[in-house]
């Protein structure tokens, strides 16, 4: 294995997640669907091929997906969380965060 491809493997292990809370909107029902994640940059990607599996494990997303298609659908970031210690405290974080915004879009979870 190269130099090059040793550091480039190092730096990806080391990049920084930005954790967050999501939407999930569809324009032609209005419904929405607010959910939490780890990683807001991959959210969209491992979302969007579970919905084109059609194996999403919330059924009315899916439904939303299989009525409307993807350009039906829109995913976009509600909130970022600041760096945290500890996953435990990023976590705890994240599920207060998702009930706040699940009440205030009047959303469904993901």
């Amino acid at each position: 294995m190269s130099i090059d491809r040793k550091a480039a493997i190092a730096a990806y292990k080391e990049r920084k997640t930005i954790a967050g809370i999501y939407v999930v909107r569809c324009a032609a029902s209005g419904e929405a669907w607010v959910g939490q994640a780890a990683n807001l940059e991959t959210i969209q990607n491992r979302t969007w091929f579970t919905l084109r599996q059609g194996g999403h494990p919330c059924r009315s997303l899916q439904a939303a997906w299989n009525a409307h298609g993807e350009a039906g659908l829109t995913l976009s970031e509600c909130e970022r969380l600041e760096d945290e210690e500890t996953a435990y405290v990023r976590d705890a974080l994240l599920r207060e965060r998702v009930l706040h915004w699940r009440a205030e879009l009047k959303a469904e979870a993901i």
